[in-house]
């Protein structure tokens, strides 16, 4: 499970590491603990369309009607926690999907097939049971920004469009294996394109190889410190207190 992340990056880092445009992301600030139902930057790709312009930049090429000016790579916010416009209000918001049935479940079927994103996050906690409670660790790789593979959703409420996302895990390959049993599925930078198409996917089984591949590699690079307690609580943190992320002398 991937419950908390860190994304100290501002909007022109990521634009530059991910070739993306500003989109509605202009606003965001550096975060040392992102946490479910939080705005994060996400990047995806849609089909550009005459009239958007006109159209909410949220729904973009998402909403009925226009005509295709072809595929646009955009930076923007976006809820963590994936609501289907399908979905019920007040129906669950899944905050990871499970690699091993992401092409198949039902709640993530449509988004896999051509709702691709990828998540940027410059590490993200575990926790590991002590005898005097939970230990935080930070999980990070020798990279300054990991590619975490995500899926997407655009919903209309009211008058208002909504961009929710969901993280893909696996079981861990990497040092999160020692406090956590799942990670982050991380994509290397040659699957980018790839996996943000906004094609359809043809061949679900070929594209999950390549995730399985791509992620195993990129955990051989990821180790893990303790940080501080204070990340427990994300409602009394600071999030914009880089000190989350400092390690911590345990045997101190």
């Amino acid at each position: 499970m991937c419950g908390r992340f860190a994304m100290n990056k501002e909007t022109d880092d990521l634009i530059l590491e991910f070739i993306a445009r500003g989109g509605s992301a202009e606003d965001w600030r550096p975060r040392y603990s992102v946490a479910p139902t939080d705005e994060a930057p996400i990047i995806r790709e849609r089909v550009e369309r005459a009239d958007d312009a006109a159209a909410d930049d949220r729904a973009g090429a998402d909403a009925p009607g226009g005509v295709e000016r072809g595929v646009e790579r955009s930076l923007e916010l976006a809820k963590w926690g994936l609501k289907p416009a399908w979905s019920k209000p007040g129906g669950p918001a899944p905050i990871n999907a499970r690699l091993e049935s992401v092409a198949t479940n039902g709640m993530f079927r449509s988004a896999f097939a051509s709702h691709r994103c990828i998540v940027p996050m410059t590490g993200y906690y575990e926790w590991q049971q002590q005898s005097d409670g939970k230990q935080p660790y930070f999980i990070h790789a020798d990279v300054e920004v990991l590619a975490a593979a995500g899926l997407y959703s655009v919903r209309k409420e009211n008058d208002d469009w909504h961009v929710t996302f969901t993280i893909i895990t696996r079981e861990a390959r990497d040092a999160s294996g020692e406090v956590h049993d799942r990670m982050p599925v991380f994509l290397q930078p040659d699957l980018w394109t790839q996996w943000l198409d906004p094609d359809r996917v043809t061949a679900p089984d070929a594209l999950l190889h390549l995730l399985d591949r791509s992620s195993t590699s990129v955990a051989r690079s990821i180790t893990t410190y303790p940080v501080a307690r204070t990340v427990n609580n994300s409602r009394t943190l600071d999030p914009a207190d880089a000190t989350l992320i400092e390690p911590v002398d345990l045997a101190g």
